[in-house]
């Protein structure tokens, strides 16, 4: 069973809108814990896959995908991002300044 932070986390993460992203800290200070980015890891780490969250929209705070403990989930989160129309530069990073769904968006 979720705890309240974590149906919080997945509670905003079911917001995230298509072809958007948000980072850990993002969520975590939205949901007024702004050190608790790492718990919000946690949280999406634990989350059941019938949930059917859009997941692949949260990333780490320089824009990157965040390493998975199963081989090819970094590649299969980034498919699904430029599947949305999510660009990555060179070095693997989501231009936040362009992608990145703001507390003025919600």
């Amino acid at each position: 069973m979720a705890s309240e932070f974590q149906e919080q986390v997945y509670a905003v993460v079911a917001e995230i809108p298509c072809g958007k992203v948000v980072t850990y800290g993002q969520i975590a200070a939205w949901l007024n814990r702004p050190r608790a980015a790492r718990q919000v890891g946690y949280a999406m780490a634990a989350c059941p896959r019938e949930r059917q969250l859009p997941w692949h929209r949260v990333l780490n705070a320089r824009g990157e995908v965040s390493r998975r403990a199963n081989p090819g989930d970094e590649e299969y989160q980034r498919l699904l991002l430029e599947a949305e129309g999510v660009v990555f530069d060179a070095n693997g990073r989501v231009s936040l300044a362009r992608y990145q769904w703001t507390a003025d968006d919600r």
